[in-house]
């Protein structure tokens, strides 16, 4: 894990593999889903991703990463995921994911914006 940069930490958390973040995740960090939950603190990050993950075991994922834009201590990923379940589409969200690191190279903020398809 040593030596990911910010676009490859931003990538891979975008891309829900969340242990690979760990690592860089600042104590105090503050994960906000936009109109929906604020997770406050490493624990509490951790906590989430580890129930997003579950989800994400019991149907098929297919995210696609659309654009990343990375500018110093930020970075934008937006893209697609798609939920797939016995061959039926279950979900589809197009999201942005906005990343904000301090000077130690920690993940201090996500911001992430998450629209899902209408049926």
């Amino acid at each position: 894990m040593k030596g990911m940069t910010f676009t490859e930490i931003a990538v891979a958390f975008s891309n829900g593999a969340f242990a690979k973040v760990y690592p860089f995740l600042h104590e105090k960090i503050v994960w906000e889903v936009i109109g929906e939950s604020v997770y406050s603190g490493k624990a509490a990050v951790m906590e989430q991703c580890a129930s997003t993950a579950a989800y994400f075991e019991s149907v098929t994922t297919v995210f696609t990463t659309e654009s990343v834009i990375t500018e110093g201590h930020q970075v934008a990923v937006s893209g697609t995921a798609e939920f797939i379940r016995n061959q039926q589409r279950v979900a589809f969200v197009k999201a942005c994911d906005l990343y904000l690191f301090n000077e130690e190279g920690k993940l201090v903020s996500i911001r992430s914006y998450c629209i899902p398809e209408k049926k």
